[in-house]
């Protein structure tokens, strides 16, 4: 919000009360006044004591102080009031109110980051892009990424604010809070930036929030938006990310979508098609005939690229053991694991298998 249109709404208050009003934003500068000398001055005593206070107001040097609300624990602007009696207390905690409207109304629509998350969360319809963007002098062609941030096992509202310190130019990057669970980052780009730079940003992104607020995050990354019309597609990618790779990756917190693979086309595949698939290629045996054991050789085997030698140095078992295995496996399943299509095959029924047993576990 402008510090123009807060000088104003100020101004319109001082005629209703003979006391000093004004705004300080996040760094204690007195960005709106009543009294015209007091606009610059810094306020350190009277930030101290907003974020220590445990009150809904705070006193400091004669005046009371009401941070305006806001999403993140810091606050962007405070009211003040001169005085520290219960009339001071009273005026501050209505002025509040009433700049904290101003506040949302001008947010909602004038706010860069409040447009990203109506365009991600398709609130906007298609045509009005080009013309809200044009308002808020937001160029279209500006490539962007998303990368969705999901907590688990807690939520800490303190994460917004850790990651808009991570981003801090709020004109460029954007951190919105989409749920308790969900944080969006949408990042600039370099058109053609290096993909692998992502899940590096990614790693600083999930190693700081466990750094410093000890919190386990999953973060998917969506392909480059190369226009604003586009970063609901990306949100939607970095959904996908999460989804599928919570059945097929379920070791990885980060998963880019460009990586995921044949795990993304068996995800959008019916159920019932699945079940077929399965049932065509276990002809002899259903795949529930193999134990833990040659499941886990089976996984070694597709880890070392087909390598009887090299699987079998990894599994410390002789190697007429392993091919002893590969050989039952061939009996119970009718597939030879060493011939490279039936591998292939092989490895998509397991991850057919999978995402199988994920669907029914949500229902």
């Amino acid at each position: 919000m402008s510090g123009r249109m807060l000088q104003g709404l100020v101004l319109q208050m001082k005629d209703v009360s003979e006391r000093v009003i004004g705004v300080i934003d996040s760094t204690g500068t007195v960005v709106a006044c009543s009294d015209l000398s007091e606009i610059g001055a810094k306020r350190d005593v009277a930030l101290a004591s907003l974020y220590d206070s445990t009150d809904v107001c705070a006193t400091a040097d004669g005046y009371t102080y009401k941070p305006l609300s806001n999403w993140s624990v810091r606050f962007d602007y405070a009211v003040f009031i001169s005085g520290e009696d219960e009339l001071a207390r009273s005026l501050c905690l209505m002025a509040s109110v009433a700049l904290n409207n101003a506040k949302n109304f001008y947010d909602e629509k004038h706010d860069k980051a409040t447009f990203i998350k109506n365009i991600i969360l398709d609130n906007i319809l298609s045509g009005d892009i080009y013309i809200k963007s044009n308002e808020l002098s937001f160029p279209m062609d500006i490539p962007h990424v998303v990368f969705l941030i999901r907590l688990v096992d807690k939520t800490d509202i303190a994460a917004v604010d850790v990651l808009q310190s991570l981003f801090p130019d709020k004109q460029r990057d954007f951190v919105i809070s989409i749920s308790e669970q969900d944080i969006v980052l949408v990042k600039e780009v370099r058109l053609n930036v290096d993909t692998k730079e992502f899940l590096k940003l990614a790693k600083t992104i999930e190693d700081t929030l466990n750094s410093e607020l000890y919190l386990r995050c999953v973060i998917g990354i969506g392909t480059i938006a190369p226009n604003l019309k586009e970063l609901a597609v990306s949100y939607k990618e970095a959904q996908v990310a999460i989804e599928v790779g919570k059945v097929f990756d379920t070791e990885k917190n980060i998963i880019s979508y460009e990586n995921l693979g044949i795990g993304r086309l068996i995800y959008q595949l019916p159920t019932t098609l699945c079940e077929m698939f399965l049932s065509e290629v276990f002809k002899k045996n259903s795949i529930d005939a193999l134990d833990q054991e040659t499941l886990h050789t089976i996984q070694k085997f597709f880890e070392n690229n087909l390598n009887v030698s090299e699987t079998s140095r990894k599994l410390f078992v002789h190697r007429n053991t392993l091919v002893y295995r590969l050989e039952k496996i061939k009996k119970i399943t009718g597939l030879d694991l060493r011939e490279f299509d039936h591998a292939i095959i092989f490895k998509v029924a397991l991850m057919v298998k999978r995402y199988l047993s994920s669907h029914e576990a949500a229902f």
